[in-house]
């Protein structure tokens, strides 16, 4: 896909450059003075609007962003529903999976506030990398921190739109009050997803006392609440 232009005010000339800019950044602490100052020195820094997004999953990029001041939003959506990975305060960086691979992002990005923010090419961030390899040792470690949060967050979204599915299948298979001979496997099947996954939903529901879980036979207890769960 084609990258997406970040327009804004640039503010190059009016910022020559905090001195803590990339210092106070975990990802470049202890870095040379010079690197820092190549790195200052090649940078943009631009001032945006809140709103601005930057980009979203799927698309390709070759620069990685510094937040100075404001906050900054990671997301992704899914069926209209919008899921927050991470609400990013100054300072940060952003945009890392545009420094590896393929450079594609795998979740979108987009100011919370005013934000001022730097960006960092590609090609000069490589240039510092070749010289202190224990900076891409962090990088990585940052991409892959990441990328479990968002995974955590995506199977935390599919419990909670897996809860409504579970408590119409209960109804559904219930006999007067109670479902019997069903196990947790057939519930996954039936549903379509991991065993693991089937668990953890009915022990959302047990947990918040609307059913009990015993052995192939499911007790309602909250009939109105299941009922409710299931239009949520």
């Amino acid at each position: 896909m084609a990258k997406r232009q970040t327009p804004g005010r640039d503010t190059r000339e009016e910022s020559m450059v905090e001195a803590g800019a990339f210092s106070a950044v975990e990802l470049f602490h202890g870095l040379p003075a010079s690197c820092l100052r190549t790195l200052e020195k090649n940078s943009r820094v631009r001032e945006f609007a809140a709103g601005h997004v930057f980009f979203r999953p799927g698309e390709s990029g070759d620069v990685l962003f510094l937040l100075e001041k404001g906050r900054v939003q990671t997301f992704r959506e899914s069926s209209r529903k919008k899921l927050t990975i991470a609400e990013l305060k100054a300072p940060a960086v952003f945009g890392e999976m545009a420094c590896i691979g393929q450079g594609m992002y795998h979740c979108a990005a987009e100011t919370v506030t005013a934000s001022r923010i730097r960006t960092i090419s590609r090609k000069d961030l490589e240039a510092v990398l070749d010289q202190v390899p224990a900076l891409t040792r962090r990088l990585l470690e940052l991409v892959g921190e990441r990328f479990v949060r968002v995974l955590r967050e995506l199977d935390g979204a599919a419990l909670r739109n897996l809860i409504p599915r579970l408590a119409s299948l209960l109804l559904e298979r219930a006999e007067g009050e109670v479902v019997r001979g069903v196990s947790h496997q057939e519930l996954a099947e039936r549903l379509g997803v991991y065993r693991e996954s089937a668990t953890a939903a009915l022990g959302q529901l047990r947990n918040a006392g609307i059913v009990t879980v015993g052995r192939r036979e499911i007790r309602i207890l909250q009939r109105t609440r299941l009922e409710r769960a299931a239009r949520e």
